[in-house]
């Protein structure tokens, strides 16, 4: 049997029902908000996580998936791409300039643009537009790359200048806490952000504090273990 005629998933139903549950989360949070649920996005995040899988999602009906690591991708993209309508594939983690001309080539959506030269190399290898949000460092830790808050407005003024490159949004990573809501001011200052620069996205939440992003103004969400669980490896 081929991928498409026999799926071997995590226990029976249990990505389904994840989904399901998520969704639920979701049109709660949006309605909390006095905002549509169909205006929020959920990127299943596929680190580690096989093709059978990623299979069982998308019959779930996710339609957007999103991979940390560029040669990950490559290999799950091709094994996936017999899938009528292909789902959109998203760039989630941090690229380097080296592996900007297969991004480029392999994902849809590109989430991690975290400087104006690695925006530079991208445009320069793009033969077609490509969709790119900026990175924030809202939170402001050494170990999360990004822009300051301070250099997203001159960042956007030179990237949207360049050939092939569309902002449409900012993303960011809130700091990993016990308390979603410690998340709050992170995502609040982001949607701040977004609408003093005249943008669409916001690429912010997680399994954890999703329902708190929502009610920021979330447009995008990613989403890993509440869909797959654990992530092995």
């Amino acid at each position: 049997m081929s991928l498409y005629d026999a799926i071997e998933s995590n226990p029976q139903g249990s990505v389904a029902s994840s989904i399901h549950d998520i969704k639920e989360s979701v049109r709660r949070a949006a309605e909390r908000s006095r905002r549509n649920p169909v205006d929020v996005a959920i990127i299943a995040i596929t680190k580690t996580v096989s093709p059978e899988l990623i299979m069982e999602a998308y019959n779930g009906g996710i339609t957007h998936f999103g991979e940390n690591r560029v040669q990950e991708a490559a290999h799950k993209v091709q094994v996936l791409s017999g899938l009528d309508p292909q789902p959109t594939w998203h760039m989630v983690g941090h690229l380097q300039t080296n592996k900007a001309k297969l991004a480029v080539r392999l994902f849809d959506v590109i989430q991690t643009v975290d400087s104006v030269r690695l925006a530079e190399i991208i445009s320069r290898e793009a033969e077609q537009q490509v969709p790119v949000l900026l990175q924030v460092n809202a939170s402001a830790e050494d170990t999360k790359s990004g822009f300051s808050p301070d250099e997203v407005g001159p960042a956007v003024d030179r990237i949207a200048r360049l050939p092939y490159l569309q902002v449409e949004g900012l993303m960011t990573i809130a700091p990993l806490t016990l308390d979603p809501e410690d998340a709050r001011p992170c995502f609040r200052q982001l949607r701040g952000l977004r609408d003093s620069l005249g943008l669409r996205h916001l690429s912010m939440g997680m399994t954890e504090d999703f329902e708190i992003a929502i009610e920021e103004g979330a447009t995008i969400l990613r989403i890993g273990r509440g869909i797959f669980g654990e992530r092995k490896g």
